[in-house]
């Protein structure tokens, strides 16, 4: 495992390495955020994938926490957007702007540009901010003024929404939420887990300050991408494949919905278990890693019945009918 004190400079980006940065990024990531492991996994693995994340939970449960201790963790840069009713897309992607001295325009980027951005209740933002999104998180450059501009490499989008509100302000279309990889739900903590947060806040814990924490930077850019390498080589046999398929096509035949999965959603099953696989040791998947990310990958991929959820049929115990249903490769 890595020196925490290391720098960037001493990233070596060897496979045999990658893997064990990776969980100290998930253990870095432990000392500022208690009891969240299943949104911690979901970030990682969404790194690995090249993905975006759906944070979803009530406010107070470290969501942006979270995201925050990510940045600190890998040494990347990030950056926080604030989702507003008067929020425009220039205010994301940035704008061309006049400048006297030069009689000429130049380009301003917006916050858009970062290894990392936070968008924070993006459902509050009208349906033409939110789609000026869409660009940067499925092709990874911004258009403005008819001119492509590329996004610095790595690229991810974590946004959270506030489930109390029910859906926010404005719901986020189907194409948009199409876009992220997963939907991590971020819930209550457990007893034991509150606890342990009022103790280290007593003890002096600053959410402000993470280095004070004691976080520290454990994986860099190379490290990342020789871990990609890795994870796209990880097997996956045609028996898998023919899992993954069948899953997602119950999902189009089920009676409680509306919407299935796309086979978009199925590309995005299949990276996301090669992810899981590889993070827990392994050269090649299994159903269980399958089934282990099919909530995450699917909920936010599927649309209820109303006649369904009046019945109180959620998103999570149709897709879990579904894995109980379909049958599992020998």
């Amino acid at each position: 495992m890595m020196d925490p004190t290391t720098d960037n400079a001493g990233y070596t980006g060897d496979a045999g390495t990658a893997r064990a940065s990776l969980e100290a990024l998930r253990a870095e990531i432990a000392k500022a955020v208690v009891g969240q492991d299943p949104a911690v996994t979901g970030l990682v693995v969404a790194l690995l994938c090249r993905g975006h994340v759906l944070l979803e939970g009530v406010p107070g449960v470290a969501k942006t926490l979270l995201v925050r201790a990510l940045a600190s963790a890998l040494e990347i840069e990030t950056k926080r957007v604030q989702f507003t009713p008067d929020l425009m897309p220039s205010d994301i992607t940035g704008s061309l702007v006049y400048d006297a001295r030069t009689a000429e325009f130049s380009f301003q980027p917006g916050p858009v540009f970062t290894n990392l951005l936070l968008a924070d209740e993006i459902n509050r933002t009208p349906p033409k901010t939110q789609s000026s999104l869409l660009e940067a998180m499925e092709e990874r450059q911004v258009t403005v003024d008819g001119t492509p501009r590329p996004l610095p490499e790595p690229f991810l989008v974590a946004a959270t929404q506030n489930p109390v509100e029910y859906e926010g302000t404005y719901p986020l279309p189907e194409a948009q939420l199409d876009r992220f990889l997963l939907k991590l739900t971020v819930p209550l903590p457990s007893r034991q887990d509150e606890i342990d947060v009022i103790t280290r806040h007593a003890a002096g814990f600053n959410p402000r300050d993470l280095r004070a924490a004691g976080v520290r930077p454990v994986a860099g850019p190379a490290d990342l991408e020789a871990a990609r390498a890795a994870v796209a080589k990880t097997t996956v046999s045609p028996e898998i494949a023919a899992y993954v398929v069948d899953i997602c096509r119950a999902t189009r035949e089920s009676p409680s919905l509306t919407l299935g999965v796309s086979p978009r959603g199925a590309t995005a099953l299949l990276s996301t278990a090669r992810a899981w696989a590889w993070l827990t040791g392994r050269d090649y998947v299994t159903p269980d890693d399958v089934k282990a990310l099919a909530l995450p990958t699917l909920r936010h991929r599927i649309q209820l019945r109303p006649e369904a959820e009046m019945e109180g049929v959620t998103a999570d115990s149709v897709i879990n009918a579904i894995l109980n249903h379909v049958p599992v490769p020998r």
